[in-house]
């Protein structure tokens, strides 16, 4: 299954996909769009073009939890685009995901001019990774869970 994670910014938005086995996420994209409508089409082309089928769309949480300003304007967009898409759109916690993609340039010894413009297509591989390895470990969870029931 294709799936495509979305890291929306002000004016920038990364985008993100996973190879057809759902192991590993890669960066496709920075979609640089400040009119949400516009981008919304955008990354409706691109869902057309990887025949995509879960969208997940990264949530910022404060870290304590809390939902801020930034994350009620993540919900409208969702919104917006589920209006225009007939295919689920994941909310996924993205806390730190630019922290730690800074992190990862730095151990690479990329220097912060090259990476800025790559950040938000790292951010959004941060988040479609932290979300498959989420599914992955869900699902070998309950496969043991399964065993664990049967053997006690």
């Amino acid at each position: 299954m294709i799936i495509m994670a979305i890291d929306l910014g002000d004016s920038h938005t990364g985008i993100s996909l996973c190879d057809k086995n759902e192991i590993l996420s890669y960066p496709l994209c920075t979609l640089e769009e400040k009119n949400k409508k516009k981008l919304i089409n955008k990354i409706l082309e691109l869902i057309k073009e990887y025949s995509v089928e879960i969208i997940i769309l990264g949530y910022p949480k404060n870290m304590n939890g809390s939902i801020g300003g930034k994350a009620k304007e993540i919900l409208n967009f969702r919104n917006s685009l589920l209006k225009k898409i007939d295919i689920d759109v994941i909310l996924w916690d993205e806390r730190l995901t630019t922290v730690n993609a800074q992190k990862n340039f730095a151990t690479m010894n990329i220097k912060s001019k090259k990476y800025k413009k790559n950040i938000d297509s790292a951010s959004a591989c941060l988040i479609l990774q932290n979300y498959l390895d989420y599914r992955h470990f869900k699902n070998k969870f309950s496969s043991w869970k399964t065993v664990f029931d049967i053997l006690f």
